[in-house]
């Protein structure tokens, strides 16, 4: 389902030394069979079945299929990864004539929020608010919001449109009691940027209309193979070596590349994955993405001339998602050495012409993806939270904290008198 291949023109890090690498780091590879004690309060994702299994699948299941019958919108209340994994998903895979998703939840701009609620006028609307443990500032003020929208159009029946995703025993599962809300358990030993295969990205995603069953079957499928492989063999611990050894070799940066707009919102969801997970003790390998081809025309440029502090990886999709031809019309355009052509091979040639170009700048890697569908989704919503877990732990530092993202909070609820 997925592959990795590495292209290094300039010979930065040998395959000598990606494979010593392997080889010393090869113990790590255990780590995804059952995690390290010191973060077992962190490691429920790690084992799909843990999280969506047949019964979880069966619950989410049926509150989707009962909003999708009234619902012509449904709201996700929540930032970072309590929004991300589902972002990304629904964003690359939903369908036509499904329910249409809206984010709130995730900034405290006015105008963005009165845009957000101008979507909703004249459509029956459901909302989910997504918030471990219901104290960050930007879900809970567009959750109050809603809900006095809620009960300005649909009065005593607002109540049953409110879902709410958090930890048992939280506020917001005290709250939801209180007033008759639909509570969906947040999975206490999963944090937020690891929590897509659970009901917090699995219930947006099957109200959006997606397979959250081929989503899941992805995912347990990466997982068996992982831990079927060698530790030489394990792509998880492959790919986690070489982000470490060119990161020793002074390239500081990895950039995400892809010549596929279906990966826009993945990119939003490795970036925080990656950033929140590595970026600690002054440490840590600073994720960026390049949607191509645009980016061509912009951060090319840096690749081809800048500093070289940049190794990248594309995502290569191999299955066509669409097929289009640019045929001609009659008209001399200077374009007719695209006849015979589809679009398909067009994007193929350009990204394997960039990657020739960039390779021979900087380090290149590319993850081979057999198609743009749930399954492959649901394997990359594994296999990245496995390689950032062992990444991180040959960095030395923990991949599960975030005592960077507090700092702000305190002067922020200071200046607001909390």
């Amino acid at each position: 389902m997925l592959t990795l291949n590495y292209h290094d023109m300039r010979r930065i890090a040998t395959p000598a030394e990606w494979e010593q690498e392997i080889q010393r780091r090869a113990p790590l590879a255990g780590l995804l069979k059952n995690g390290e004690p010191r973060h077992a309060d962190n490691l429920g994702w790690l084992d799909p079945d843990e999280c969506a299994g047949e019964k979880q699948l069966a619950q989410i299941e049926t509150l989707a299929g009962t909003i999708r019958k009234e619902a012509d919108v449904f709201v996700v209340v929540g930032i970072g990864g309590s929004n991300n994994a589902a972002r990304a998903a629904i964003s690359a895979l939903q369908r036509p004539g499904e329910p249409e998703i809206v984010y709130m939840g995730n900034t405290l701009s006015p105008h963005a929020l009165v845009k957000a609620l101008e979507r909703l006028e004249g459509k029956s609307v459901y909302i989910d608010c997504i918030a471990k443990n219901f104290e960050t500032l930007e879900p809970g003020a567009s959750f109050r919001v809603l809900r006095k929208w809620l009960k300005l159009r649909y009065g005593e029946d607002a109540d049953r449109r409110i879902v709410v995703t958090g930890t048992k025993g939280s506020p917001l599962d005290e709250l939801a009691q209180r007033h008759g809300w639909h509570f969906v358990a947040f999975p206490e030993t999963v944090g937020g940027r690891y929590s897509g295969l659970t009901a917090v990205g699995l219930l947006p995603m099957a109200v959006a209309g997606l397979d959250i069953r081929a989503m899941v079957a992805g995912a347990r499928e990466t997982r068996k193979w992982l831990l079927a492989a060698e530790p030489e063999e394990n792509l998880a611990l492959r790919y986690a070596c070489l982000r470490n050894l060119l990161y020793r070799k002074g390239y500081r940066v990895e950039m995400l590349s892809a010549f596929e707009p279906q990966f826009q919102g993945f990119f939003r969801w490795w970036r925080q994955l990656f950033a929140e997970s590595e970026g600690k003790d002054s440490k840590g390998i600073f994720p960026v993405a390049a949607e191509n081809s645009e980016d061509l025309h912009s951060i090319g440029q840096y690749v081809q001339d800048g500093e070289p502090i940049i190794f990248e990886t594309f995502l290569d999709a191999q299955t066509p998602n669409a097929l289009l031809s640019p045929e001609p019309d009659g008209v001399l355009d200077g374009f007719d050495y695209l006849n015979g052509k589809d679009f398909w091979a067009v994007n193929k040639i350009a990204f394997m012409a960039t990657r020739e170009a960039h390779s021979r700048k900087l380090p290149c890697i590319t993850l081979g993806i057999e198609a743009l569908n749930e399954r492959t989704f649901g394997a990359l919503f594994y296999f990245y939270p496995c390689v950032c877990y062992l990444s991180g732990t040959i960095l030395g530092i923990n991949p599960f904290d975030q005592p960077g993202v507090e700092a702000y909070k305190g002067y922020m609820f200071e200046a607001l008198g909390k």
